[in-house]
């Protein structure tokens, strides 16, 4: 799904804007689905459905995967800002080299970093709340992601226990 930010008004102050317009002039206004949150207009294309219920799921999602790639938009969605870090000094880092966004049911509500050494994996997670979710459900959707991962990464290891909950060292 493609959501796009747009300020409303007369002026296009965004790319939303240029979208919705150019949709407009191409007499296509009914390819766009709108919604106004909070004074900002967000849409996306029309036949897009959204589904009412929420999984109880987590992904550890890419950096540029497109819930993330786009900053501003990922901080007013979730509230904190994520930065993928690899080309940034070690000592500026605060979330770790490469960052993975953790996705929690309807939430990015932290970090994940992955590291495999010795054939082992090790998944260091921080969380924006400085906590770990409480939820039974968080703990065996974390650990089924975890799986995926390690099958992805085609590591045979024991399963390893995630980090503490704190940030991630600046690895």
């Amino acid at each position: 799904m493609c959501l796009k930010k747009s300020s409303g008004g007369g002026r296009s102050s965004g790319r939303g804007d240029v979208e919705l317009e150019r949709a407009r002039l191409a007499g296509r206004e009914d390819e766009q689905a709108i919604a106004r949150v909070e004074g900002v207009a967000w849409s996306w294309p029309a036949e897009t459905t959204i589904a009412g219920e929420v999984r109880d799921e987590v992904r550890l999602l890419a950096p540029f995967d497109p819930i993330v790639w786009d900053r501003r938009r990922f901080e007013l969605l979730w509230g904190w800002a994520y930065r993928f870090e690899a080309y940034t000094p070690l000592a500026k880092r605060q979330l770790g080299y490469y960052a993975l966004p953790l996705l929690w049911r309807d939430r990015v509500i932290g970090w994940g970093n992955a590291f495999v050494t010795a054939g082992v994996t090790r998944v260091e997670l921080g969380y924006v709340s400085g906590k770990r979710p409480r939820d039974r459900g968080f703990t065996h959707a974390l650990d089924a992601e975890l799986d995926r991962l390690r099958a992805f990464l085609d590591v045979g290891d024991k399963k390893q226990n995630a980090g503490p909950g704190g940030p991630a060292p600046r690895n």
